[in-house]
Order: structure tokens, then sequence, then C-alpha cells
């Protein structure tokens, strides 16, 4: 009897790993300038400040968050690139303090190489996160790609006055981030098979997980500055929450969260191409004081369906934040401090 077919591995076909496939803030930066802001008095958040998601007021007492998000595979295993697309998705409602209730589905599928049944549990995938979360899929939209991508654009509501943005930092806010960092470093060694089983399992277990905790304990804290940590790695979001919020930020390095085993990968060079362009991009607004280009790379990569990372009012905040995610399964840990100096600098302590 002839052996079954072989299934294709899913990152094979991916020239890079999840959000690390996004343009680089440089480029993105260039062609989003020659764009005309758009201005309405009910766009309450919108792409001037390159915020996780839009929003936009219905009522004095409610407003739509708006926002899409799609890669490519980060792991081989069809259902649990689902679970990780769509949680990355939903993760920029949580971003700005907000609600999930409605998404679409997007595809982009190779169906002669990867046939359908694969497809179903992608959507499927997708589908049970949205249970979890408690938001409805209404359909979507699918096309022909050699290269299969998947994600979802997401309808969420948050009352107008409450909205996290990433202009709202301020200094003596102290930053809390809800996930360890390593994700990109992990997704590549996925992909060239190099990842042990311990890291993939702690890295998948990180990107399913949703960031509904990681909100509840921002407002909880008085955070009014939030974003997640995703493609642009946790330097690149920090420097354009400072820039927004016209402040300056501090990173204590060693209290990090960071994935067992990322720091070895990264010595023997598993190193994400998205979290190379981070770190150029960032490097002139960063003193990384003592700390060696390893360390800067590393908080400088291209996570997936990373963490939220947030200004508590507090220290007391701040602390009882990571006390009740810690309760809850996260690896949260407070991680630096807001200070008043140069907008968009980072000092590396």
């Amino acid at each position: 009897m002839p052996d079954a077919p072989v299934a294709p591995r899913l990152t094979s076909f991916s020239h890079g790993a999840g959000c690390g496939c996004k343009l680089s803030p440089g480029v993105l930066a260039q062609v989003v300038g020659t764009l005309a802001p758009a201005g309405h008095p009910d766009l309450l958040v919108g792409a001037d400040t390159a915020d996780d998601a839009a929003v936009w007021r219905l009522s004095d007492d409610r407003a739509l968050v708006v926002t899409t998000d799609f890669f490519t595979p980060v792991v081989d295993d069809a259902r649990t690139w689902g679970r990780i697309a769509a949680a990355n998705a939903v993760s920029d409602v949580y971003a700005m303090g907000g609600t999930p209730m409605l998404a679409l589905n997007i595809v982009a599928w190779n169906v002669d190489a990867l046939g359908l049944d694969l497809l179903g549990e992608v959507l499927e995938g997708g589908a049970s996160i949205a249970a979890e979360a408690g938001f409805v899929v209404a359909g979507g939209h699918s096309i022909d790609d050699p290269e299969p991508k998947y994600g979802m654009a997401v309808i969420g509501e948050v009352h107008p006055d409450r909205a996290l943005t990433n202009a709202g930092l301020r200094a003596g806010d102290v930053l809390v981030l809800t996930k360890p960092l390593g994700v990109g470093i992990a997704t590549t060694a996925v992909k060239r098979g190099v990842a042990t089983a311990e890291l993939t399992d702690a890295a998948v277990g990180s990107m399913t997980r949703l960031n509904d905790h990681a909100r509840d304990a921002a407002v909880a804290a008085g955070a009014t500055g939030c974003t997640d940590v995703t493609g642009f790695g946790l330097l690149g979001h920090l420097r354009r929450m400072a820039t927004e919020s016209g402040v300056a930020a501090q990173i204590d390095v060693d209290a990090v969260p960071v994935l067992d085993g990322t720091r070895e990968l990264l010595a023997d060079g598993v190193v994400p191409g998205g979290s190379l362009r981070n770190l150029e991009h960032v490097r002139a607004s960063v003193d990384v004081g003592a700390h060696d280009d390893a360390t800067a790379l590393l908080l400088a990569d291209a996570q997936t369906s990373g963490g939220l990372l947030f200004g508590a009012a507090d220290a007391g905040a701040a602390e009882e934040a990571v006390r009740s995610l810690t309760a809850t399964g996260h690896t949260a840990a407070v991680v630096g401090r807001v200070t008043a100096g140069e907008p968009g600098t980072i000092t590396l302590r």
C-alpha cells in the first residue's frame, strides 16, 4: 500500500514570519506620509497617529473600534495558525480599551497546493478564538494566492471618553508589558525547523492568549496610553507612543520578560529580517547604554499577537496590574517608566 501523502508545511509557503512580514516602519511612513489625513468630527482616532485601530463616535456614550490584520503562516498546524491570526487581529480592539463585536475573515489561499481541508481548519481556528472572545464572525472575502494569508477585520466598541490610545502616555507613568518577547525569533526558528517543542509550545501559548484580561488590567491601572506590541517590536511601538505622546521613556532591560531559549537562538543567528529592520529604524532614538546589539535586537524583535504595553498611573497601580495578570496565567512585568524629555527617545537601563 502506498504511503499516505505528506501534508505540506504551511510555513514553507511564507517568505516571512507573521507580523514580521509588515512593511518596514520607514517604508510605511514614507507611503502614508503622502496621503491627506482624513478629517471628521466623529473620527476620534484616525491614521495620523498610527494607532492600533480607528475609533468612530456613534453617540455621546458609544464609539466603534475598527481594525484589520492578516499575515502569512507562523506555524505549520492550520488550526493553530487560524487561532493566532484571529487573536492577533482582535488584539487591536483590546489595545484601544474596547470590546469586540463582529469580524469578517480575510483569506488568500493556494487551492492547488494546499487544498480546501486545510483552509477549513484555519477558519475553524479563527472561529474558536471568536467564540472564546465573544464576537461573531459573519463572513469575509477570499482570493487565490500562491502565498497563503489569513486574518480578520474586526469591529468593537468603546466609550468615546475611555478609549486608550498610543498618544496617551504621561510623564510619570509606569510601563507594564503583558506578554514575553521573542516570538519573532521563535517563529523564525519554526520556519527553519530548528525550534524546540518547548519553545514552540510557549510561543503558541503566548500568541493564542487573548488580551482581554490585559485590557482590563490597563483600565484598572488608570492607563490612558496603550498599544499592543506586534510587528515593529517593543522599541518601535514604544518609540511611536512616546513620539505621539510628547514624552520620553526608559526601559529596565533585565525586567523585560523573554521566552526561554530565544536568546540562544539569537546568538546562533536566528534573526527575523523584520527585527533587523525595526532596530535600524529606531537606532537613532535609542540610547542603549552598556547593552549590546543582541539585547537591542531582542527588544526590537517583531512580535505576532504580542502583549499590551500600557502606562499605569503609578507604581502601585502597575504592580497590582502585574499581580492580577499573573493570577490569570500571563507573563506580565513592570518594564520601565515614562519621563519628560525629547519626544520619542528611549533609554535602556
